[in-house]
Protein backbone atom coordinates (compact mmCIF):
# COMPACT_ATOMS: atom_id res chain seq x y z
CA UNK A 1 0.00 0.00 0.00
CA UNK A 2 1.32 3.28 -0.97
CA UNK A 3 2.46 6.39 1.50
CA UNK A 4 -0.19 8.91 0.83
CA UNK A 5 0.19 12.42 3.40
CA UNK A 6 -3.10 13.76 2.06
CA UNK A 7 -6.06 11.01 2.58
CA UNK A 8 -9.46 12.49 1.27
CA UNK A 9 -12.25 11.76 -0.70
CA UNK A 10 -13.16 9.61 2.08
CA UNK A 11 -16.40 8.20 3.42
CA UNK A 12 -16.78 10.08 6.62
CA UNK A 13 -15.35 13.69 7.43
CA UNK A 14 -12.10 14.10 8.15
CA UNK A 15 -10.31 17.08 9.91
CA UNK A 16 -8.16 19.00 7.65
CA UNK A 17 -4.09 19.65 8.79
CA UNK A 18 -1.27 21.32 8.39
CA UNK A 19 0.42 20.82 4.99
CA UNK A 20 3.10 18.50 4.80
CA UNK A 21 5.19 20.17 2.15
CA UNK A 22 7.07 23.75 2.16
CA UNK A 23 5.18 26.13 0.30
CA UNK A 24 8.61 28.21 -1.63
CA UNK A 25 10.83 24.73 -2.25
CA UNK A 26 14.18 26.55 -3.04
CA UNK A 27 16.46 25.99 -0.53
CA UNK A 28 18.67 28.89 1.64
CA UNK A 29 21.62 28.22 -1.29
CA UNK A 30 19.26 28.83 -3.84
CA UNK A 31 16.24 31.26 -2.43
CA UNK A 32 17.17 34.18 -4.16
CA UNK A 33 17.98 32.59 -8.08
CA UNK A 34 15.43 34.51 -9.73
CA UNK A 35 13.44 37.64 -9.67
CA UNK A 36 11.75 37.71 -6.76
CA UNK A 37 13.02 39.56 -3.21
CA UNK A 38 11.93 38.57 0.16
CA UNK A 39 9.06 40.67 0.34
CA UNK A 40 7.17 38.94 -2.65
CA UNK A 41 8.62 35.51 -1.50
CA UNK A 42 7.39 36.19 1.89
CA UNK A 43 3.80 37.39 0.73
CA UNK A 44 3.83 33.73 -1.57
CA UNK A 45 4.72 31.86 1.46
CA UNK A 46 1.50 33.89 3.65
CA UNK A 47 -0.71 34.23 0.91
CA UNK A 48 -0.48 31.25 -1.04
CA UNK A 49 -0.40 34.00 -4.71
CA UNK A 50 1.00 36.98 -5.95
CA UNK A 51 -1.09 39.43 -8.04
CA UNK A 52 1.05 41.62 -10.72
CA UNK A 53 -1.39 44.31 -12.27
CA UNK A 54 -0.88 44.77 -15.98
CA UNK A 55 2.26 42.31 -15.94
CA UNK A 56 1.72 42.29 -19.99
CA UNK A 57 1.05 45.80 -22.03
CA UNK A 58 -2.51 45.87 -23.89
CA UNK A 59 -0.68 45.33 -27.20
CA UNK A 60 0.76 41.80 -26.03
CA UNK A 61 -2.49 40.38 -25.42
CA UNK A 62 -4.02 41.66 -28.16
CA UNK A 63 -2.44 38.83 -30.91
CA UNK A 64 -3.86 36.20 -28.89
CA UNK A 65 -7.43 37.07 -29.56
CA UNK A 66 -7.16 36.45 -33.10
CA UNK A 67 -5.59 33.30 -32.81
CA UNK A 68 -8.69 32.62 -30.30
CA UNK A 69 -11.62 33.67 -32.68
CA UNK A 70 -9.73 31.20 -35.69
CA UNK A 71 -9.89 28.61 -32.69
CA UNK A 72 -13.86 29.30 -32.67
CA UNK A 73 -14.44 28.40 -36.37
CA UNK A 74 -12.14 25.18 -35.95
CA UNK A 75 -15.23 22.59 -35.78
CA UNK A 76 -12.82 20.15 -35.25
CA UNK A 77 -11.60 21.42 -32.17
CA UNK A 78 -14.81 22.49 -31.10
CA UNK A 79 -16.01 19.15 -30.77
CA UNK A 80 -12.93 17.39 -29.20
CA UNK A 81 -13.12 16.45 -25.36
CA UNK A 82 -10.78 19.04 -24.36
CA UNK A 83 -13.38 21.75 -24.78
CA UNK A 84 -16.19 22.00 -22.24
CA UNK A 85 -19.52 23.72 -22.37
CA UNK A 86 -20.90 25.79 -20.24
CA UNK A 87 -23.60 23.60 -18.09
CA UNK A 88 -26.55 26.39 -18.44
CA UNK A 89 -25.74 28.61 -22.33
CA UNK A 90 -24.16 25.47 -23.96
CA UNK A 91 -21.23 28.28 -24.90
CA UNK A 92 -17.53 27.58 -24.55
CA UNK A 93 -16.51 27.61 -21.12
CA UNK A 94 -13.11 25.92 -21.09
CA UNK A 95 -10.37 24.77 -23.65
CA UNK A 96 -7.67 22.46 -22.88
CA UNK A 97 -4.01 21.95 -23.90
CA UNK A 98 -3.52 25.31 -25.21
CA UNK A 99 0.20 24.72 -25.24
CA UNK A 100 -0.25 22.04 -27.48
CA UNK A 101 -2.74 23.47 -30.12
CA UNK A 102 -0.64 27.39 -30.01
CA UNK A 103 2.62 27.93 -30.74
CA UNK A 104 2.46 31.64 -29.59
CA UNK A 105 0.48 30.09 -26.17
CA UNK A 106 3.19 27.73 -25.83
CA UNK A 107 5.41 30.31 -26.42
CA UNK A 108 3.81 32.45 -23.48
CA UNK A 109 4.43 29.22 -20.81
CA UNK A 110 8.30 29.79 -22.00
CA UNK A 111 8.19 33.18 -20.80
CA UNK A 112 11.44 34.50 -19.11
CA UNK A 113 9.79 36.23 -16.52
CA UNK A 114 7.22 34.20 -15.33
CA UNK A 115 9.11 30.80 -15.86
CA UNK A 116 11.81 32.79 -13.49
CA UNK A 117 9.33 33.28 -10.67
CA UNK A 118 8.06 30.13 -11.04
CA UNK A 119 11.49 28.25 -10.69
CA UNK A 120 12.34 30.32 -8.28
CA UNK A 121 8.94 29.18 -6.24
CA UNK A 122 9.36 25.48 -6.76
CA UNK A 123 13.12 25.13 -6.54
CA UNK A 124 13.98 24.13 -10.08
CA UNK A 125 13.26 22.85 -13.54
CA UNK A 126 9.40 22.85 -14.39
CA UNK A 127 6.95 21.25 -16.71
CA UNK A 128 3.56 22.10 -17.89
CA UNK A 129 1.14 19.82 -16.22
CA UNK A 130 -2.02 21.50 -18.01
CA UNK A 131 -2.77 24.60 -19.86
CA UNK A 132 -6.27 26.13 -20.54
CA UNK A 133 -8.27 29.15 -21.05
CA UNK A 134 -11.85 29.72 -19.27
CA UNK A 135 -14.64 31.56 -20.95
CA UNK A 136 -16.91 33.47 -19.01
CA UNK A 137 -19.42 35.05 -21.15
CA UNK A 138 -21.38 37.98 -20.75
CA UNK A 139 -24.41 37.13 -18.97
CA UNK A 140 -24.09 33.56 -18.86
CA UNK A 141 -20.87 32.27 -17.70
CA UNK A 142 -21.23 29.98 -15.05
CA UNK A 143 -18.91 30.17 -11.77
CA UNK A 144 -16.59 27.65 -10.38
CA UNK A 145 -17.16 26.20 -7.11
CA UNK A 146 -14.52 26.58 -3.95
CA UNK A 147 -11.74 23.79 -4.34
CA UNK A 148 -8.38 23.30 -4.04
CA UNK A 149 -6.56 22.43 -7.66
CA UNK A 150 -4.21 19.83 -5.42
CA UNK A 151 -6.66 17.88 -4.27
CA UNK A 152 -8.09 17.14 -7.51
CA UNK A 153 -4.52 16.80 -9.36
CA UNK A 154 -3.76 14.23 -6.01
CA UNK A 155 -6.78 12.23 -5.85
CA UNK A 156 -7.53 11.95 -9.72
CA UNK A 157 -4.23 12.52 -11.34
CA UNK A 158 -1.47 11.52 -8.82
CA UNK A 159 0.64 14.63 -8.15
CA UNK A 160 2.08 13.79 -4.98
CA UNK A 161 3.19 16.92 -3.01
CA UNK A 162 2.50 20.16 -2.94
CA UNK A 163 5.09 21.63 -5.69
CA UNK A 164 2.89 22.91 -8.30
CA UNK A 165 1.99 27.02 -9.14
CA UNK A 166 -1.00 27.81 -11.60
CA UNK A 167 -0.51 31.21 -13.52
CA UNK A 168 -3.29 32.75 -14.70
CA UNK A 169 -3.11 35.82 -17.39
CA UNK A 170 -6.20 37.79 -17.83
CA UNK A 171 -6.76 37.91 -21.30
CA UNK A 172 -9.56 40.90 -20.73
CA UNK A 173 -10.26 43.35 -17.77
CA UNK A 174 -11.36 40.91 -14.26
CA UNK A 175 -13.72 43.31 -12.27
CA UNK A 176 -16.08 43.05 -9.38
CA UNK A 177 -18.71 42.32 -11.86
CA UNK A 178 -17.49 39.78 -14.56
CA UNK A 179 -16.61 36.52 -11.91
CA UNK A 180 -13.26 37.72 -10.96
CA UNK A 181 -11.16 34.68 -9.54
CA UNK A 182 -11.45 34.48 -5.42
CA UNK A 183 -9.14 33.24 -3.26
CA UNK A 184 -9.04 32.61 0.53
CA UNK A 185 -5.23 33.98 1.60
CA UNK A 186 -3.80 31.46 4.09
CA UNK A 187 -5.71 28.71 2.97
CA UNK A 188 -2.90 27.04 1.34
CA UNK A 189 -1.51 25.79 5.10
CA UNK A 190 -3.81 23.26 5.40
CA UNK A 191 -4.86 20.18 3.77
CA UNK A 192 -8.44 19.79 2.96
CA UNK A 193 -9.95 16.44 2.69
CA UNK A 194 -12.97 15.94 1.25
CA UNK A 195 -15.99 13.72 1.88
CA UNK A 196 -17.08 11.27 -1.09
CA UNK A 197 -15.45 8.95 -3.32
CA UNK A 198 -14.70 9.94 -7.38
CA UNK A 199 -17.25 9.08 -9.32
CA UNK A 200 -16.12 7.10 -12.53
CA UNK A 201 -14.84 9.26 -15.25
CA UNK A 202 -15.83 12.27 -12.74
CA UNK A 203 -13.57 14.91 -15.25
CA UNK A 204 -16.84 14.57 -18.06
CA UNK A 205 -18.76 16.50 -15.70
CA UNK A 206 -16.81 18.72 -12.84
CA UNK A 207 -14.97 20.67 -15.17
CA UNK A 208 -19.05 21.79 -15.66
CA UNK A 209 -20.76 21.79 -12.31
CA UNK A 210 -17.98 20.41 -9.70
CA UNK A 211 -19.30 17.98 -6.58
CA UNK A 212 -16.47 16.08 -5.77
CA UNK A 213 -13.56 17.57 -4.08
CA UNK A 214 -15.41 20.24 -2.96
CA UNK A 215 -14.47 21.42 0.61
CA UNK A 216 -17.53 21.27 3.53
CA UNK A 217 -19.09 24.67 4.40
CA UNK A 218 -17.79 24.52 8.07
CA UNK A 219 -14.09 24.25 6.77
CA UNK A 220 -14.58 27.03 4.60
CA UNK A 221 -16.00 29.05 6.99
CA UNK A 222 -13.27 28.96 9.89
CA UNK A 223 -10.82 29.44 7.11
CA UNK A 224 -12.76 32.25 5.67
CA UNK A 225 -13.14 33.73 9.40
CA UNK A 226 -9.32 33.22 9.56
CA UNK A 227 -8.12 34.38 6.16
CA UNK A 228 -10.72 36.93 4.71
CA UNK A 229 -11.45 36.59 1.19
CA UNK A 230 -9.97 38.44 -1.95
CA UNK A 231 -10.25 38.76 -5.94
CA UNK A 232 -7.80 40.35 -7.79
CA UNK A 233 -9.26 42.86 -10.37
CA UNK A 234 -7.33 44.49 -12.79
CA UNK A 235 -6.66 44.92 -16.67
CA UNK A 236 -6.10 42.71 -19.61
CA UNK A 237 -2.39 41.19 -19.27
CA UNK A 238 -2.28 41.13 -15.43
CA UNK A 239 -0.88 37.58 -13.71
CA UNK A 240 -2.03 35.77 -10.82
CA UNK A 241 0.30 33.08 -9.60
CA UNK A 242 -0.72 31.32 -7.14
CA UNK A 243 -0.06 28.08 -5.21
CA UNK A 244 -1.42 24.48 -6.29
CA UNK A 245 -3.09 24.23 -2.57
CA UNK A 246 -4.60 27.38 -1.91
CA UNK A 247 -8.68 27.42 -1.96
CA UNK A 248 -10.53 29.36 -4.73
CA UNK A 249 -13.64 29.85 -6.92
CA UNK A 250 -15.27 31.96 -8.29
CA UNK A 251 -19.03 33.81 -8.86
CA UNK A 252 -21.13 33.71 -12.11
CA UNK A 253 -20.59 36.79 -14.55
CA UNK A 254 -23.73 38.96 -14.13
CA UNK A 255 -22.62 41.67 -16.42
CA UNK A 256 -22.56 42.14 -19.91
CA UNK A 257 -18.39 42.02 -20.21
CA UNK A 258 -16.49 39.08 -20.74
CA UNK A 259 -14.22 37.43 -18.98
CA UNK A 260 -11.49 35.29 -19.90
CA UNK A 261 -8.33 33.97 -18.39
CA UNK A 262 -5.72 32.03 -19.08
CA UNK A 263 -3.99 29.28 -16.86
CA UNK A 264 -0.93 27.89 -17.07
CA UNK A 265 -0.05 24.81 -14.54
CA UNK A 266 3.61 24.42 -13.91
CA UNK A 267 4.95 21.53 -12.02
CA UNK A 268 7.97 20.66 -10.32
CA UNK A 269 10.15 18.04 -12.74
CA UNK A 270 10.35 16.13 -9.12
CA UNK A 271 7.01 15.84 -8.69
CA UNK A 272 5.81 13.67 -12.23
CA UNK A 273 2.49 12.29 -11.39
CA UNK A 274 2.30 8.41 -10.02
CA UNK A 275 -1.26 6.29 -10.17
CA UNK A 276 -4.33 8.00 -8.92
CA UNK A 277 -4.19 8.55 -5.04
CA UNK A 278 -8.92 8.62 -4.93
CA UNK A 279 -9.58 7.63 -8.07
CA UNK A 280 -9.63 4.19 -10.43
CA UNK A 281 -8.59 5.51 -13.40
CA UNK A 282 -6.51 8.20 -15.07
CA UNK A 283 -7.51 11.62 -16.49
CA UNK A 284 -6.87 12.11 -20.25
CA UNK A 285 -3.85 13.91 -21.47
CA UNK A 286 -5.17 17.32 -21.74
CA UNK A 287 -5.98 17.33 -18.12
CA UNK A 288 -2.86 15.68 -16.82
CA UNK A 289 0.21 15.41 -18.65
CA UNK A 290 1.60 11.95 -17.79
CA UNK A 291 5.00 11.89 -19.97
CA UNK A 292 8.03 11.92 -18.76
CA UNK A 293 8.50 15.58 -17.34
CA UNK A 294 11.22 17.69 -20.39
CA UNK A 295 11.94 20.77 -18.85
CA UNK A 296 10.87 24.15 -20.01
CA UNK A 297 13.50 26.06 -21.60
CA UNK A 298 13.33 29.79 -22.12
CA UNK A 299 11.72 31.29 -25.21
CA UNK A 300 14.10 33.47 -26.66
CA UNK A 301 12.56 35.77 -29.24
CA UNK A 302 15.27 36.84 -30.95
CA UNK A 303 16.75 33.30 -31.71
CA UNK A 304 15.89 33.71 -35.39
CA UNK A 305 17.68 37.04 -35.95
CA UNK A 306 21.08 35.55 -35.16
Amino acid sequence: MRNDDYITRTEHPEARYRRRDPVVHAGPANRWNGPLDEGALSAFERDGFLWFEGFFSQDRMAPFFDELADMSRDEELLHSDGVIRDPKSGAVRSVFDMHRISPRFDELTRDARILGMVQQLLGGDVYIHQSRINDKYGFQGAGFDWHSDFETWHAEDGMPRMRAISASIMLTDNNEFNGPLMLIPGSHHEFVPCQGTTPEENWKSSLKAQEAGVPSQQNLQALVNRGGMTAPKGPAGSLLLFECNVLHASNSNMSPWPRSNLFFVYNSVYNALEQPFAAENTRPSFLANRETPQPLELHDPYAAMR
